[in-house]
């Protein structure tokens, strides 16, 4: 059965807690690749968090303001090289403190509307239809993966530094 959008914030809500719980792991916890090749945990943080800041300033606050949207389709790779080049200049609790910002700010955005104005139908930047529903369908997944990947590293760096 299909979440309620009420249901599908809650759970976007969700990645708040999670993040504040690994907040206080050690810097090497955030700064090591989680593979070789791969992102950090604060290079994935940072890519989240620019992603809610996009969405909220192109999207979410226009809706709420009654202005026309300004989102538009990204290029996904310098949008993401620029997160990476962004977390570098970052510390752990400048990013953890934007991530929490712009996520509370989009939750009390779109908290405790109707379920019609969830599925309402606006037109963004490129002239595709843009809903809030539609993109709480794209993005809990989106977060999900990364969660996942951050759980699994942080079991492995545990493991890893049990067994030196």
């Amino acid at each position: 059965m299909e979440k309620t959008s009420t249901e599908m914030v809650e759970e976007y809500n969700g990645l708040i807690p999670f993040v504040a719980s690994i907040c206080g792991l050690e810097d090497q916890y955030w700064d090591t690749p989680i593979a070789v090749g791969k992102w950090t945990v604060k290079d994935m943080l940072c890519h989240i968090m620019l992603w809610d800041k996009y969405f909220y300033e192109e999207a979410i606050e226009k809706i709420k303001l009654g202005e026309p949207l300004t989102v538009k389709h990204q290029d996904f790779n310098p949008f993401n090289a620029q997160a990476i080049r962004y977390a570098k200049s970052r510390t752990k609790l400048e990013i953890y403190d934007q991530f929490v910002e712009y996520r509370t700010k989009i939750i009390r955005a779109i908290s405790g509307l109707q379920e019609e104005e969830y599925l309402r139908n606006y037109v963004d930047g490129d002239g595709k239809r843009f809903s809030i529903r539609s993109y709480l369908r794209g993005f809990i997944p989106h977060d999900k993966k990364h969660k996942q990947q951050i759980q699994s590293f942080i079991k492995a760096m545990d493991g890893a530094k049990l067994n030196i």
